[in-house]
């Protein structure tokens, strides 16, 4: 992951301007508050980039965590929403200090294709030990393995037209040719899960899962999951019976 941290701690192009990047964030803040369930909530965003629109979600919950691994990033979350007492910067070495089930809801959207399937496992240890035990966990944007680059540029394409950016989105992919990111991408990879294998990972790491229907974001070919401990959905299934 480490290599990708140093790319989005850069001075970066993926987005294709300065409206690409606000209506992307905006659109993921939106997601995420559907899943806010009250406004008490504890919510905890891993490895949440620069997070430009966190204060919608802030304005629906009790406390916003954002956690984020790039320096340079968390140092420009800091001086961004110093003044929302509700929102609180760390980073993900520090989540070892936040209370055990502390969190209503920890969500984690286009993160996983980043990690090694080890540096996932690890991240799903830290958010269990934070989540309440009727917490959720939601993980957003996971790759599938039949889905390649295409699928990533139609999708784009499709949210320009929909915001009026699509000469700068045809722009920046032929940036993006040439760029490092399609290096990384070429000589990294990003990670990959069918819908069974995320299931099966999340089980294994003591969750138990569904896929959503909808994606977070703009992609709709990406997946989004919603994670339970897994005591907790047997408990409840017990109790409906």
């Amino acid at each position: 992951m480490n290599d990708w941290i140093d790319y989005y701690d850069s001075t970066h192009t993926i987005y294709v301007s300065k409206l690409h990047r606000d209506v992307h964030f905006e659109t993921i803040a939106r997601d995420i508050v559907g899943y806010v369930s009250s406004k008490e909530s504890v919510v905890l965003d891993y490895a949440c980039g620069e997070a430009l629109s966190a204060e919608t979600v802030a304005d629906a919950c009790g406390r916003l965590i954002l956690a984020e691994p790039a320096p340079g990033v968390r140092g420009r979350l800091v001086a961004r929403f110093a003044p929302n007492t509700k929102i609180r910067v760390r980073s993900l070495d520090e989540l070892r200090h936040v209370d055990e089930k502390s969190v209503d809801l920890a969500v984690m959207n286009s993160v996983a294709q980043y990690m090694t399937p080890d540096e996932l496992d690890a991240a799903f240890t830290i958010v269990r030990r934070l989540l309440k035990p009727a917490g959720r966990l939601v993980l957003g944007d996971i790759l599938q393995p039949n889905v390649g680059m295409s699928g990533d540029v139609i999708a784009l394409l499709r949210f320009a037209a929909k915001h009026g950016f699509v000469k700068d989105a045809l722009l920046g992919l032929a940036r993006t040719a040439l760029s490092d990111y399609r290096q990384l991408r070429t000589r990294i990879g990003l990670q990959r899960y069918s819908e069974a294998e995320m299931l099966a990972k999340l089980a294994a790491a003591g969750f138990t899962a569904t896929r959503e229907p909808v994606n977070i974001g703009h992609n709709p070919s990406r997946m989004t999951f919603v994670a339970r401990h897994a005591f907790e959905r047997s408990r409840n299934a017990d109790a409906a019976r």
